[in-house]
């Protein structure tokens, strides 16, 4: 097993995990985001589909664990390549020529990544502790209502929107940087892996950014 361990532990076997878990949390966003664009069906159907995980919590609760180590392991190693990579050159050159040989995006992942990190923890105390730990109104089983009330504050709305901007160009290089650590990264693929990796970030941003827009300036019902 002390191969495995010095594997995982080496400068590719962190790229790996990054790059693996990585992925696991493209395709969350995915689920994520189709359930939450049933706000657009109004209060029943949202409220239906949450309370229809409510009666599977143990399962819920099971792929909520898994998608924490998941979060876990890729900020963990996250840290452990930038680390590596800054011990390596404590001094920066004279010169540096960093902006010709990566781009902004690359340069900043470790810094998107905890601004994203410190937003992912604001917005699972707005909704999910909302969700399941004594909200009156969810007691009640009026979790629309609750989007409601969180969208209507000005301030989370906006600040909601530029972090969902923020993820967007971490998806953006993310996405690419995943496929290129798993050997995709040739003339023949890497050019349908970009525009793939443009149309994924540009739906993400645009499908989760839309819902707070939309309950701030353009709902009705409150």
């Amino acid at each position: 097993m002390g191969w495995i361990a010095n594997a995982l532990n080496s400068s590719i076997g962190k790229k790996f995990i990054m790059a693996l878990t990585g992925v696991c949390l493209l395709l969350f966003l995915i689920i994520h985001l189709i359930n939450n664009l049933t706000l657009y069906g109004g209060p029943e159907l949202f409220n239906a589909v949450v309370k229809n995980l409510e009666n599977i919590k143990p399962l819920v609760r099971v792929i909520e664990l898994i998608l924490v180590l998941i979060f876990v392991f890729h900020i963990y190693d996250a840290v452990r390549v930038w680390y590596g990579n800054k011990k390596a050159r404590p001094v920066n050159y004279k010169v540096s020529a960093s902006s010709e040989n990566s781009t902004l995006f690359s340069r900043t992942m470790i810094w998107s990544g905890s601004v994203i990190f410190i937003f992912l923890v604001v917005h699972l105390r707005t909704f999910w502790v909302s969700f399941n730990l004594g909200h009156p109104l969810a007691q009640s089983h009026n979790y629309y209502d609750i989007v409601v009330e969180a969208f209507s504050d000005p301030v989370y709305s906006l600040l909601y929107v530029a972090a969902i901007i923020l993820l967007g160009f971490h998806l953006k290089h993310g996405f690419q940087s995943a496929f290129q650590t798993f050997g995709w990264n040739n003339n023949k693929y890497f050019p349908l892996i970009k525009k793939l990796g443009d149309i994924y970030t540009y739906i993400m941003v645009i499908g989760f950014a839309s819902i707070p827009i939309y309950f701030l300036f353009f709902y009705g019902g409150n």
